[in-house]
């Protein structure tokens, strides 16, 4: 009897660590998209000291336009790879969604530049309904699917019991690639460095021969190309795309950058990353925690319950915000 417990024991063991390295992948997988979309937030907070909160509608037009493409080009021919099809329209869905932001930006937040705090997030919460009704006119109210391009069989990590997949691979490395490529813009590179006087004073910046204007709408084009990479991200991952999938993900990935400090670019990458690990672990273990009383399905209330915890403890977040950093 004493033998058969201590079987079941060392079962229920490696059974609670499969577990738990599989939600491990899982939140990392889900924290890179987090990161990505919280990159957007925090460049545009960071130069402008605003919240668009029309980021992830952003976000589902990529997601919408890049459907539209796929569906174009596999009714044109079928005989392409799906990674070189995918390749194809990232870059036109990018420049769609950085052409959007520009537009957002010149309408909905460049008259209220000087105007109250209230005023610009008002108007944010206005185009984020606009562009939810714009893409449900365009597409569909319904859900639609989204090609499978990327590879999607479950890869075995070693004898660990977990796996991940190739578009799992994909999902991660980009948004690492992204965080590299940013950082060296910011930190390396004329436009960096422009970005980075009008976010210490905008008066002083145009003094020096910067154009404030042409910074903030760079640095809102930049944010609109990863909602859109983010969006084709999302939209591979999950299968399937409509009208008001940007606004959880976009809340969720405001709370990342909360998390890590808003404005500060690497702590845009560690509150993604660690909010999806959050999320996942709590997902995972969340029905066995409360005896069954509460599901998986429950895993939106970890963000949110971050975000109160940050908010009160730490509003500067972890890596808090350099204003001389702040990009």
């Amino acid at each position: 009897m004493r033998c058969s417990f201590f079987v079941l024991y060392i079962s229920d063991k490696y059974f609670l660590m499969d577990i738990f390295l599989q939600q491990i992948i899982n939140g990392l997988v889900l924290g890179s998209i987090y990161a990505l979309i919280a990159l957007g937030y925090t460049m545009v907070y960071g130069v402008l000291g605003i919240i668009n909160f029309a980021h992830g509608e952003v976000l589902m037009i990529g997601a919408m336009v890049s459907l539209s493409l796929l569906r174009l080009i596999l009714s044109l021919t079928s005989d392409l790879p799906g990674w070189l099809t995918l390749l194809i329209v990232l870059p036109i869905t990018m420049a769609v969604c950085a052409g959007l932001s520009y537009w957002i930006e010149r309408i909905a937040y460049r008259p209220l530049r000087h105007a109250p705090r209230l005023a610009p997030l008002i108007s944010a919460i206005g185009m984020s309904i606009l562009l939810q009704t714009i893409a449900m006119l365009i597409w569909s109210r319904n859900p639609m699917t989204y090609p499978q391009l990327l590879p999607s069989s479950p890869i075995e990590i070693g004898a660990t019991g977990a796996t991940i997949t190739g578009k799992e691979i994909v999902i991660v490395a980009v948004a690492l690639a992204v965080m590299c490529g940013l950082l060296f813009l910011v930190e390396k590179t004329k436009l960096g460095r422009a970005m980075r006087a009008t976010a210490e004073q905008t008066q002083i910046a145009a003094l020096m021969g910067v154009n404030p204007n042409r910074v903030i709408s760079i640095t809102f084009m930049l944010g609109g190309a990863l909602a859109g990479l983010a969006g084709v991200m999302i939209a591979s991952n999950y299968g399937n795309v409509h009208f008001y999938m940007g606004f959880i993900p976009g809340l969720k990935a405001f709370t990342a950058a909360v998390l890590g400090g808003i404005g500060n670019l690497q702590g845009a990458m560690l509150g993604g990353l660690l909010l999806g690990l959050i999320e996942s672990l709590g997902a995972g273990y969340i029905g066995e925690l409360t005896g069954g009383v509460f599901g998986s399905n429950y895993q939106d209330i970890f963000a949110f319950l971050v975000l109160i915890l940050v908010l009160v403890l730490r509003p500067t977040g972890l890596l808090g915000e350099k204003v001389s950093d702040r990009a």
